[in-house]
């Protein structure tokens, strides 16, 4: 599959992003819509196209 150029600036933009906390890598969760630091046991959400790289907005995971 041939990536657009939108969706290979998406991808480049989430594998520079860190966990805010613990400035280790993040996976991302496409059934959430989240970008998860399992380091950190958090799970920041992504608004309208925006990654929340905010502690106190990330969700805990259980």
């Amino acid at each position: 599959m041939t990536q657009t150029p939108e969706r290979e600036h998406d991808r480049r933009m989430l594998e520079a992003l860190v966990c805010p906390q613990t400035h280790g890598p993040l996976t991302w969760d496409a059934e959430r819509h989240e970008l998860v630091s399992k380091s950190a046991g958090l799970a920041y959400p992504i608004r309208g196209g925006i990654p929340i790289m905010l502690i106190d907005e990330a969700r805990r995971l259980d």
